[in-house]
Parts: C-alpha cells; structure tokens; sequence
C-alpha cells in the first residue's frame, strides 16, 4: 500500500479505532488503477467517434448476429437502465445504433450496431488495444498472478452482489 493511504488509515484509526480500514488495502489500489487507466485511454477519445461509454456498449454488440434488449445489455455490463438507455439514444442519434420495436415484447426494444457503428468500433478499438498492451506490457512474467487475482476478486464480488 502506498504512504498516502497507509497515512489515510492510520488517521482513521486515530479518530476511529473501531473501524476495520483493512478494505482500504484492496478497494483503494482498484480506485487508483482505474482512475489511472481511464487517465492513459482518454486521449484515445478526443477526436474519436465515440466515447469510452459508448465504445463499451458497442464492442458488447460488435460481433452479436442477433439485437438485443437494452436491458440485457444493462445487466451485462452492470450498468443502470437509465444509463444504457442514454447511451444508446445517443448512438441513434448519430447512426451508429438502430432500436426496432421487439415483436416478443412490446416495452422493449431491439438494438443493434449499424454498419456505421461497426466502422467506428473497427477503428476505435485496435488503437485502444494497443495502448492497454502498451500500458500492461511492465507486468512481464507477473502478468498471470495480476490476473488470477483479478479473476478471484471478480468471482468474489460476483457472489457478494
């Protein structure tokens, strides 16, 4: 752990002995990798067609044969309805998606990625790619641990929420 969140907690045990901070070894390294990751991607989506959000969404439609509801989407990107539902207007809005009244059930709609958004995803993605090898190419021979432990963390969480 770093000397600033060692200090966060030592502070925290001053003023409240009661509490157990040990989380803080786990959850504040995860905040800081990914406020660092977003930090190193962000340039890839200035003068992009799409924005980290609306990529995530896409790639989940990329290589779909059949559209989808925008609640399943939601539910497999652990997102909110409404969040999903704002993205994916925005995507209509500039082409890139086309929602179509689903015969099955009238509440929802069909999304799928038009040939626009598949042309954007195929340009946005490999260069996004690129700099996450780029960035994760120090973990060398460490790169197979950092990944069992994520995979652990993750099933974890899963059976937590």
């Amino acid at each position: 752990m770093s000397r600033g969140a060692d200090r966060v907690r030592e502070l925290w045990a001053a003023a409240r002995p009661d509490l157990d901070t040990s989380p803080m070894e786990v959850i504040g390294p995860l905040k800081r990798v990914t406020a660092l990751l977003e930090e190193a991607l962000d340039h890839l989506y200035a003068d992009a067609p799409l924005t980290g959000a609306e990529l995530d969404v896409c790639l989940r439609l990329r290589h779909d044969p059949n559209p989808t509801i925008a609640r399943r989407l939601a539910d497999q990107m652990r997102h909110s309805r409404a969040a999903i539902s704002k993205t994916l207007l925005r995507l209509e809005q500039r082409g890139l998606v086309t929602r179509e009244p689903s015969p099955a059930d009238r509440r929802a709609a069909l999304v799928r990625l038009t040939p626009v958004g598949e042309a954007a995803v195929d340009a946005l993605f490999p260069r996004q790619l690129a700099r996450e090898a780029e960035l994760l190419d120090g973990l060398g021979a460490d790169r197979d641990r950092v990944i069992e432990a994520l995979e652990l963390l993750a099933e974890v969480l899963t059976r937590r929420t």
